[in-house]
């Protein structure tokens, strides 16, 4: 069976096409005005992506010529022509004209030449599949569809699991009326496109079978933050309507492109297992040629590629965005029957690529309010409003501009009703489903695959709608406060000292890639711990002898799927430690190993059998002491296996690791000696190892600490608390925590002229310079070489900075 080459066409065959019809392989993207973007793009990765083993099934497309010849057979240009003028001028509604419109193609009928040129190609593509009646899918190709300043993705239909002469050319026509759907009426309304003037084109290509397996779809760009770096691949079982309608909620892998080619490295990032509620597969007998069934409790608990697939997309993906030198939004699918993978679609990315790059707008939450629902977060706006719960477009009389749409999940039927939407939450879909899409083509924020929204948001009330915190949205009771700032990064000067980020979440981590940072100087490991993991680690390690029966059932049911329970552990800190490693790779991104305090690691859940009580956890068994410590080395080693996937297994070795609270030379060796018997061994695979400096004996022994690790990070918080004796957490002592007080910045001193006699690294990632402008002047004279900073204050900073460089 073929899979991109055909056989040989017969004297009947290629070259003597007529001008209705184009078989794929001889097209290329020259081709749009005449075959559409979609079809264009079939033949011309065929023609040039075929050497790198890029398979796409076999097909021919009718071309517009074909179209056009149906309407004038028809007499239809006259007829269409009257229906819209008569939506122009307000006559007759969007509804109205769509359904007239479409009506007029159904009971039309195909000039003879053009079917017999469709029936022939049918019958040749069914003898290259050694078949009586090849299944194909049929898709609308419109020719000026896909261009890279708009998208008319979900515009026109698709028809999947088609057979015989009969019911091809049906689909055919049908293809041709959803030209006419109500939302590429309006969207071209809108574009200034003229009806008329775009006409379309059928692609019809041999059936993948991948309501056998599984199909889906995948960007080269992070579709919320425009990333470049990643490719996105969203996975269902079945075929592939239900991902790009949205729904269902799909798996979702991230890959790195940087290192797809690195010897031995699997640069699988994230991995996020979706509920893949059901599954559409081919009907048999009736009307329909597909239909939807609920997937197997097996099927929603597994992932639907293996990692081999998964970079086999991945650098099927790079291949196709390099040779058309733009981001681009393709469609895959899984043959069931011979396990091969193919792409079926590709175009460009029409949102993120669009984006100006010279401005990045933020939103932060000036407060809380009750969590009313909660999802994927589209986009990274903040939008409040009253909410309007409807189940049908046809609602949307009783619908206020500006409001909450909340609703099942959306198709093209709903676009008009969005553009007057201030933000849209959905039950059911995934970052590539229609809401999402749509969403980001109006800037608006959408909280998508909520689950129970339609039910637990009240029609009517009034909601904050918070896409600002990360990879999940969250829907919040009242009209909260927030702020919205615009930041110009083009109005940045060039400085000496190396600015670099302090990140907590790995999905804010991509938000903030095009800041003039260069690095992470501060990865706080806790974070991931506390907020995507939520388990004590020593509660996995020790499951079989956990006597709280709470925290057993929690931990049963969020490591569901886990036959290790510690490796449920170790694959989502790697996850999230990778996540923010790509996001400033090559430079460097500094993690601290967990640095919780007791009552904080008793929190988590099945942590308070493990944890101490200790009247002072500030200055108790926290940081350092605690990886060499009995009580909880397994837990290190478990911090330590994911590190070391992070570097030696995804390749992100500018991970480096750092050490915090660590008290003593002695203390330094033994945690030293820990990380070596877990292979994190100081200068293996270039590993750097830093120590953070926050108590008086890393100033006092900073020549002898240096020694020991790689680099040094002043921690300002913490020093300044020792070195005055002063409680940073005090309200009465408040007024006496200054880390500008002389003391403490003697000691910071100390550390960077020591730190350049041994050619140390020295760098701060305290709260301090983004507060105080003097302070960082301060910093900037005494010859740090780097500074870390929350990226909100990037910016101010380095402009603060460039006027202390000069003076």
């Amino acid at each position: 069976m073929p899979h991109n080459t055909p056989n040989e066409h017969d004297e009947n065959g290629r070259g003597n096409d007529p001008a209705e019809l184009r078989w794929l392989e001889d097209l290329t993207s020259g081709d749009v005005g005449e075959v559409g973007g979609k079809n264009a793009s079939l033949g011309e990765m065929i023609r040039t992506l075929e050497d790198e083993g890029i398979r796409v099934p076999a097909g021919f497309a009718t071309t517009a010529r074909a179209y056009r010849q149906f309407l004038e057979a028809n007499n239809l240009n006259d007829r269409l022509d009257e229906k819209l003028s008569a939506y122009r001028s307000g006559d007759r509604s969007l509804e109205e004209t769509g359904k007239a419109v479409r009506r007029l193609f159904l009971d039309a009928e195909f000039p003879e030449e053009t079917a017999e040129a469709i029936r022939r190609a049918y019958r040749e593509l069914s003898q290259r599949y050694e078949l009586d009646g090849v299944d194909v899918a049929v898709r609308s190709s419109a020719t000026a569809e896909d261009l890279p300043e708009a998208s008319f993705a979900g515009q026109q239909e698709t028809y999947l699991n088609i057979s015989g002469e009969k019911d091809l050319l049906d689909a055919c026509r049908r293809c041709y009326a959803s030209l006419f759907t109500d939302r590429a009426i309006s969207y071209r309304e809108e574009k200034n496109f003229s009806h008329l003037e775009v006409a379309l084109s059928v692609g019809v290509q041999k059936m993948v079978r991948s309501d056998k397996a599984g199909s889906g779809v995948m960007f080269t760009i992070d579709t919320e933050t425009g990333f470049p770096n990643v490719v996105v691949i969203n996975a269902a079982w079945g075929l592939g309507e239900n991902v790009v309608q949205g729904t269902i909620n799909p798996d979702e892998y991230r890959v790195f492109k940087p290192l797809l080619e690195a010897d031995g490295c699997c640069p699988i990032i994230e991995k996020t297992l979706g509920a893949k509620e059901k599954k559409m597969i081919y009907a048999r007998g009736g009307t329909k040629s597909t239909r939807n069934v609920d997937t197997r409790r097996r099927e929603r608990s597994r992932y639907v590629l293996d990692d081999d697939e998964i970079l086999t997309l991945a650098r099927w993906a790079r291949s196709i965005e390099d040779h058309y030198e733009k981001p681009m939004d393709i469609e895959w699918a899984k043959d069931g029957e011979t396990g091969d993978l193919f792409v079926v679609q590709a175009r460009p990315e029409t949102v993120q690529s669009q984006r100006q790059s010279g401005a990045l707008k933020t939103y932060r939450l000036k407060g809380k309010g009750s969590t009313v629902c909660e999802g994927l977060a589209v986009g990274d706006a903040i939008a409040a409003g009253k909410a309007h719960v409807l189940h049908d477009p046809d609602e949307s009389d009783r619908f206020d501009e500006g409001a909450v749409l909340v609703t099942e999940m959306t198709d093209p039927d709903w676009g008009p009703l969005m553009k007057r939407a201030a933000a849209i939450v959905t039950d059911h879909g995934g970052r590539t489903s229609h809401a999402a899409i749509v969403s980001r083509e109006l800037g608006i924020p959408a909280v998508v695959g909520a689950g129970n929204a339609t039910d637990v948001v009240k029609d009517g009330a009034e909601i904050t709608v918070s896409c600002a915190e990360g990879e999940q949205g969250f829907v919040y009771e009242g009209l909260l406060d927030y702020e919205e700032q615009e930041i110009d990064l083009e109005e940045c000067p060039e400085i000496r000292t190396r600015l670099m980020m302090n990140i907590a979440s790995p999905a804010a981590a991509f938000r903030w890639w095009r800041l003039p940072a260069r690095g992470i100087g501060l990865a706080r490991m806790e974070f991931i711990i506390n907020n995507i993991i939520k388990i004590h680690p020593l509660a996995l390690v020790e499951f079989d002898q956990l006597e709280d029966r709470e925290a057993r059932r929690r931990i049963e049911e969020i490591t569901r799927g886990y036959d290790d329970k510690c490796e449920y552990f170790v694959k989502h800190l790697a996850g999230g430690i990778a996540r923010i490693g790509a996001s400033q790779h090559p430079d460097p991104v500094i993690v601290r190993m967990s640095d919780f305090k007791t009552n904080e690691y008793a929190n988590l859940i099945g942590g308070a059998e493990f944890e101490p009580e200790e009247e002072n956890p500030m200055l108790g068994f926290r940081g350092a002491s605690r990886y060499y410590s009995e009580l909880y080395r397994p837990g290190f080693d478990l911090e330590c296996r994911a590190l070391k996937r992070v570097r030696d297994e995804i390749g992100l070795t500018n991970v480096a690791a750092m050490i915090p609270f660590c008290r003593t030379l002695e203390e330094a060796d033994k945690v030293l000696g820990v990380m070596k018997e877990n292979g994190l061994e100081r200068g293996r695979n270039g590993l750097e190892i830093y120590v953070m400096i926050e108590v008086p004996s890393n100033v006092k022994l900073a020549a002898e600490f240096a020694e020991r690790f790689d680099g040094f990070s002043i921690g300002t918080n913490d020093l300044t608390q020792l070195v005055l004796g002063v409680d940073r957490d005090s309200t009465e002592l408040a007024g006496l925590f200054d880390e500008r007080n002389e003391a403490v910045k003697r000691s910071i001193r100390q550390v960077i002229e020591c730190a350049h006699q041994h050619d140390t690294k020295v760098g701060i990632c305290g709260q301090a310079p983004s507060d105080h402008p003097d302070f960082a002047a301060f910093l900037v004279e005494a010859g740090i070489d780097s500074i870390s900073l929350n990226p909100d204050s990037v910016l101010p900073v380095k402009r603060r900075l460039a006027e202390a460089e000069r003076s």
